[in-house]
């Protein structure tokens, strides 16, 4: 059974199942942490497991079945744990937030049309080393709605650890990041965006 009950607004730290015994618990609990205290999602999912891998192919994965959340997949293999993991939970939100079974909310719902508008106008990004095929997917509404809302969480957090490391990421011009100004007025509509789903913990973060 995934789901029991009526949905209701749902704290992330019970949206996703941690592993405990992990090495990487301790950096998966912050970065959840910092995803918790910004907003909730309305649902009537059970825990959704977090899985550590030792991929090297990718950082992190979202697998679903039928319509549903398997789980979220985060390689140990790599030193961007925190960002991996919550772009995997941005894409379950994503998933969540577009109502039919198979459908996700950011390339389709009128909501998020302003943020649509705010990332597209920035640079994409893609590696340089990427495939036309993944420079495609690197620029899917999908793909950045889920960086997009990685890096706003960090920049949102207020805690040093992911702020210091996002600052490392950028200074490095690391390609799965935006310079700090340039994405500002992305994260921006983010907040607008949680605002009016009316999803966010703290009202007063778009005021």
């Amino acid at each position: 059974m995934l789901r029991v009950g009526e949905p209701r607004p749902c704290r992330l730290a019970e949206l996703v199942a941690l592993p405990r015994r992990s090495p990487l618990h301790p950096a998966l609990a912050r970065a959840l942490a910092a995803a918790d205290g910004l907003h909730v999602l309305q649902t009537n999912l059970l825990p959704v497991p977090v899985r550590v891998t030792a991929t090297t192919r990718q950082g992190g994965c979202y697998r679903l079945r039928e319509g549903d959340p398997v789980d979220l997949r985060v390689s140990n293999r790599h030193d961007r744990v925190p960002l991996s993991f919550l772009h995997e939970l941005g894409h379950l939100l994503d998933h969540q937030l577009g109502a039919a079974p198979r459908s996700f909310a950011s390339p389709r719902l009128a909501v998020f049309a302003p943020w649509r508008a705010a990332v597209g106008a920035l640079e994409h990004r893609a590696p340089e080393w990427a495939s036309r095929g993944h420079q495609r997917y690197f620029s899917s509404w999908r793909e950045l709605w889920a960086r997009s809302y990685a890096q706003w969480v960090v920049a949102r957090s207020g805690d040093p650890v992911l702020l210091d490391a996002l600052g490392r990421w950028q200074g490095d011009d690391d390609r799965l990041v935006w310079p700090a100004r340039e994405f500002e007025p992305v994260g921006r509509e983010l907040d607008e965006l949680f605002l009016a789903l009316d999803l966010l913990r703290n009202r007063r973060l778009a005021a």
